[in-house]
C-alpha cells in the first residue's frame, strides 16, 4: 500500500467525489419530484393532456374490422381472430384507463433517484472514511 501512495490517494478522493455526485443527483431528483407533486402541482398538467390523446389508429382499425365483418365473406377462423383482436384491444384500453401516467412517471423517477442514493451513499462513505482513517495515522 505504501508503494503507490499518490495513486491510492487519487483513487480514494476520486471515488469519494463520484459517490458525493451520485448523492447530490439523487437528492436533487427527490426534491424535484416532491416539489412537482406537492408545491408546483400544475407542472405536469401538460403531460396529462399528452397522455389523454386518443389512439386514433386503433379506433380506425376497429371501424375497419367491423366493416370487414359485415361486408366481406370471412371464414370462422378469421372472424374469431378479429373478435380476439378486438377483445385484446378493449382490454388494453381498460388497463390504459386504470393507469395514471403522471404517477407512473413519478415512480420511475423515484426509483432512479433511490438507486442513485443507494449506490452513492456507500460509495462515498467507504472512501471518505478510508481517507479520514488514513489521515489520522
Amino acid at each position: 500500500m505504501s508503494k503507490y501512495p499518490i495513486i491510492r490517494t487519487i483513487y480514494l478522493y476520486l471515488f469519494s467525489l463520484v459517490g458525493l455526485i451520485l448523492l447530490i443527483i439523487g437528492s436533487v431528483g427527490f426534491i424535484n419530484l416532491g416539489l412537482k407533486a406537492y408545491v408546483f402541482t400544475a407542472a405536469e398538467d401538460q403531460e396529462y393532456l399528452w397522455r389523454m390523446e386518443p389512439p386514433v389508429y386503433y379506433e380506425r382499425s376497429i371501424e375497419k374490422v367491423e366493416y370487414l365483418k359485415e361486408n366481406e365473406g370471412l371464414t370462422e377462423d378469421q372472424l374469431e381472430s378479429i373478435d380476439e383482436w378486438v377483445a385484446d384491444y378493449e382490454q388494453w384500453q381498460q388497463m390504459q384507463d386504470e393507469v395514471d401516467p403522471v404517477v407512473a412517471q413519478r415512480h420511475r423517477e423515484a426509483a432512479m433517484d433511490l438507486a442513485l442514493l443507494l449506490v452513492g451513499l456507500p460509495l462515498f462513505l467507504f472512501h471518505w472514511l478510508t481517507i479520514r482513517r488514513e489521515n489520522k495515522k
